[in-house]
């Protein structure tokens, strides 16, 4: 795996609320990768199975938005007219 293709694996990642576990293998994976310029197969195996778990849901920030209530208004009046003779 090269160094694009992680950083694009990972910030997909990225858009998910990730466990402790998922988390510190991102990390790990990332300092690995700084250290040896490359990962181990396993570590590449587990990050992509990982991000093609994740990228089946939906991404956390769209599930945000449509969790929030939507913003209350108040109801319009009618207006009242007079009629004038």
């Amino acid at each position: 795996m090269n160094k694009e293709r992680l950083e694009w694996v990972v910030s997909g990642l990225n858009q998910h609320i990730l466990s402790k576990s998922e988390d510190q293998l991102i990390k790990t994976a990332m300092e690995d990768f700084d250290k040896n310029h490359a990962l181990t197969e396993q570590q590449e195996e587990k990050l992509e199975s990982l991000y093609k778990e994740k990228s089946k849901r939906i991404p956390n920030k769209t599930l945000v938005s449509s969790r929030e209530s939507p913003k209350k208004t108040k109801p319009l009046k009618k207006p009242r007219w007079k009629a004038v003779f």
